[in-house]
């Protein structure tokens, strides 16, 4: 865990949450004074409130996209990046210097974990009613789930913390001692959350119902199960069985698709991302951004790090097919296509023609720029705000779809007629035919995995199939040549090796 070095910081987290007298000594991240909270639902709602804002930090929500696709070989970034996402980029992250992206994902990641904590430790002495206590643990758990899932992901194994780290002893945890503990930790948080949760009326933007932890544990589960089966290092290990996880994962993937009607696909790819539209039926877990608030984090500039800059006016898109064009700024071009990748997609899958731009126009529906002339390179176009104000968005990560969930149930129940129904509405969506017919279920499998690829590409998620599918040194020309230990897991940073003397 980090250790808070600014004490006017700790204050002014304190003073803005209302949280009760603040002691200003050294505190780990993520820790306040707990004297004078606790005592009503709204205190309780605000400390949920806290955990979730993790989420929405800048060095985590952008990092999303450095780890989950900048490392792939869907995007690069561009020449003059920062040094740390060269390195990410480049397969050049190593054991002896920190890298600032990976420090901060890790950082801020155990500083939603301690939130959490927080929430789940203290809401059940609380005096309020029952149906609130079980939504804001179930979300608690939820988020801690998530945040321990995404480390796991990315840094393998790491210390586990089920109380508030609210001392400095507390902070030298040793990793977890296997893979088996780490998912023991995940799952059931999942599963609790799940039986604590209901489902929700409408989605709600930023926050996680009964389906997103339903949700989540079917991620868990097939990452699990293909990771063991293809024998990724750590996972080889588990005692748990892959196929007994498959059947996990189609079992809550399938409550997901079967058990409730708030989530379904929709018949639009445009309206999956239309920034009008986060409560759509897709969008099972939404990070919740907007363009009226404050500071970044509160507003979004993603949009901003996919489009190149082009020459500094407003842009104008094209809606699929139609007549209809609207507004965008120009970017810095952090998140760039890669053209082999771009080459990849079917000539006719409007996941290529429709959400990812080679042709910009000027207001009267003009041609104005095209690649691979004056726009360097094809830009997804999953991120705009059309109603943008200056650098200020309210385009948000896309962190759980439905169309992810239907996936994920066809990929662990295998080539079942329910697996092909829900594969080809999504190429049928795509204006692509029928996936080929009577696949044995290694090689459906692989068509899902490709799917997945095409379907999700650019939500921060492709790296997490490489990974679990042990396909990173065969698929990313830049980890060619690596071990498999080197491109599996990333270190742990130095700077937390530092803070915490059972890490070294």
């Amino acid at each position: 865990m980090i250790i808070m070095k600014n004490k006017i910081k700790l204050f002014a987290i304190c003073s803005a949450l209302a949280l009760g007298s603040c002691n200003l000594d050294e505190k780990p991240y993520g820790f306040y004074s707990e004297d004078n909270f606790y005592k009503t639902a709204a205190d309780a709602e605000a400390a949920l409130t806290y955990a979730y804002g993790t989420l929405t930090y800048l060095e985590y929500s952008r990092t999303i996209f450095f780890l989950g696709d900048i490392a792939s070989e869907i995007t690069t970034t561009k020449s003059d990046a920062s040094v740390d996402n060269q390195d990410l980029n480049n397969w050049k992250v190593d054991n002896f210097k920190t890298n600032g992206s990976l420090e901060n994902f890790f950082k801020y990641a155990f500083i939603g974990v301690n939130r959490a904590n927080a929430v789940i430790q203290k809401v059940p002495g609380c005096d309020f009613n029952q149906s609130l206590k079980d939504q804001y643990l179930g979300e608690a758990y939820f988020l801690r789930a998530w945040n321990y899932f995404n480390l796991v992901r990315n840094f393998g194994l790491v210390p586990l913390h089920n109380t508030v780290t609210g001392t400095l002893n507390q902070t030298s945890t040793p990793l977890a001692p296997n893979m088996d503990a780490m998912y023991d930790l995940i799952l059931s948080d999942c599963r609790k959350a799940a039986d604590l949760l209901s489902v929700y009326d409408a989605p709600r933007i930023g926050r996680a119902d009964k389906v997103a932890a339903q949700s989540l544990a079917a991620k868990a589960y097939l990452y699990v199960a293909s990771a063991k089966e293809h024998n990724v290092p750590l996972y080889k290990d588990m005692k748990r069985d892959f196929n007994a996880m498959y059947d996990s994962a189609a079992y809550y993937s399938g409550e997901v698709i079967n058990k409730q009607s708030v989530y379904k696909f929709e018949n639009s790819l445009l309206d999956i991302y239309d920034v009008e539209k986060p409560r759509g039926s897709e969008h099972i877990f939404i990070m919740a951004m907007d363009r009226s608030g404050s500071t970044e984090g509160e507003y979004s500039k993603i949009s901003k790090m996919f489009i190149p800059y082009i020459d500094g006016a407003t842009l104008y898109l094209k809606q699929g097919d139609s007549n209809t064009y609207i507004p965008t700024h120009d970017g810095w071009g952090e998140y760039r296509t890669e053209i082999n990748f771009y080459n990849s997609y079917d000539p006719n899958d409007k996941r290529k023609t429709d959400l990812i731009v080679s042709k910009v126009y000027n207001a009267n529906g003009t041609l104005k720029a095209e690649y691979p002339s004056k726009i360097p390179y094809p830009f997804c176009r999953k991120f705009i705000d059309p109603k943008f104000d200056a650098d200020k968005t309210s385009t948000r990560p896309f962190l759980i779809r439905f169309s992810d969930v239907a996936l994920i149930y066809a990929e662990a129940a295998g080539p079942t007629s329910k697996s092909y129904e829900l594969v080809n509405f999504i190429r049928h969506r795509a204006n692509l035919g029928d996936l080929k017919p009577n696949l044995d279920k290694n090689d459906f499998r692989k068509e899902i995995f490709k799917e997945r690829t095409f379907e999700l590409a650019f939500e921060g998620d492709h790296m997490y199939d490489l990974r679990r599918w042990n396909r990173i040194t065969k698929d990313v020309p830049e980890a060619a040549g690596l071990s498999e230990d080197k491109v599996t897991f990333y270190p742990i940073p130095q700077a937390e090796i530092n803070l915490n003397g059972s890490l070294r």
